[in-house]
């Protein structure tokens, strides 16, 4: 029997979260994404900011103790790790006019259509609304556009992401009300 949680990341997990991440672009974004956009990705988007576990708002799930699955929210502005360091990334968000920013969701292939995202988001929008934010936004990759509008995201521009290596990959800001 598979004995699985979702729980808060830890610094002991970056390096599981980095593997997974990694994982995950490899074996996900070859549907959307050339082989060339798919290499760029694992370097530069299967990267996890540390800030989202120092904040406690970084969560994985795990099966018989190794994670599965891992995403989180932010009350920070950086919209997702790709964007590169900006002056005003670190800055707290104000809950009452700017929304909450679902960060760095990745599930590896084996356990994608089970529920652990969908688990991982409800998670992020209870802890976000006990913050006083009333709006969640994020900024999609293709593979993850189906996750995300099927909890209720709409699309709100499609974008090429600018990665470090010239490389660009197209994404999809999405945005949706606080509902609990």
């Amino acid at each position: 029997m598979t004995t699985d949680r979702q729980r808060l990341a830890v610094a002991a997990d970056t390096a599981a979260i980095s593997a997974l991440m990694r994982e995950s672009v490899l074996a996900l974004f070859p549907r959307s994404y050339s082989p060339e956009q798919t290499a760029s990705g694992a370097i530069h988007i299967a990267h996890l900011d540390p800030l989202l576990i120092e904040d406690g708002t970084y969560f994985v799930h795990e099966a018989d103790g190794e994670i599965v699955a891992c995403g989180g929210w932010s009350r920070r502005a950086k919209l997702y790790t790709g964007s590169g360091d900006h002056g005003d990334d670190a800055r707290l968000l104000d809950p009452a006019t700017e929304p909450a920013r679902v960060r760095a969701m990745f599930v590896r292939q084996d356990w994608t259509r089970r529920g652990l995202g969908r688990a991982i988001l409800d998670s992020c929008e209870r802890a976000a609304a006990d913050e006083g934010f009333r709006t969640l936004t994020l900024m999609a990759t293709l593979p993850g556009v189906p996750l995300y509008a099927a909890f209720g995201f709409t699309e709100i521009r499609r974008v090429d992401i600018p990665m470090p290596d010239g490389i660009t990959i197209a994404g999809v800001e999405m945005q949706r009300p606080i509902t609990t």
